[in-house]
């Protein structure tokens, strides 16, 4: 991949990595999703992070941490978003068994799991257009997080204050507990 290649080429190492792409079309009807649409998120949700996680481990020493973009629509999924759903499970699940293969390479594989935040992704049909509104609206806090909230977060699990934590899912939901 010549993204972890250009970074091993610039920096010497990679010690974090962060996968946080993600497509997210809401489709009411299954009828109505295509398997193009499917493929497509599995492709730029799950696909893309295996094949650069692939790349960047060989490169990474002892102390590095993985932190993958997972969401609370793995462990709440909303009706509409089977195919963006699905890749979030896939990813939690891919986080987990990851931190065991890679532990004994002293790199440590978490993930955050945000409820919902306000970015592109919802006004770009992640959402219908007559619940963004109303978006976040029920969560224990009222309101959609903001993009800066999951911020503190990843830079968490990127520390050596998280060195003894690997394998979890840590959710930023507006209070929507994970289970």
């Amino acid at each position: 991949m010549d993204l972890v290649a250009q970074s091993v080429e610039n920096l010497g190492s990679i010690d974090i990595l962060v996968n946080n792409a993600g497509k997210q079309q809401f489709v009411a009807e299954l009828d109505d999703l295509s398997t193009e649409q499917f493929c497509q998120t599995y492709a730029t949700n799950v696909f893309a992070m295996f094949w650069i996680t692939k790349a960047a481990v060989k490169h990474m020493p002892p102390g590095a941490s993985i932190i993958n973009t997972t969401s609370i629509q793995c462990y709440q999924p909303s009706a509409g978003l089977l195919d963006y759903a699905s890749t979030k499970g896939a990813i939690t699940s891919f986080t987990k068994s990851l931190a065991k293969m890679v532990i004994d390479k002293g790199i440590r594989v978490n993930g955050v799991a945000p409820g919902p935040i306000w970015t592109p992704l919802q006004q770009s049909g992640g959402q219908p257009a007559k619940k963004l509104p109303e978006f976040g609206d029920n969560v224990p806090l009222g309101r959609p997080g903001q993009p800066a909230e999951l911020a503190p977060t990843y830079v968490y699990l990127a520390s050596q204050e998280s060195s003894y934590i690997t394998a979890e899912i840590i959710g930023v939901t507006g209070g929507q507990h994970l289970p």
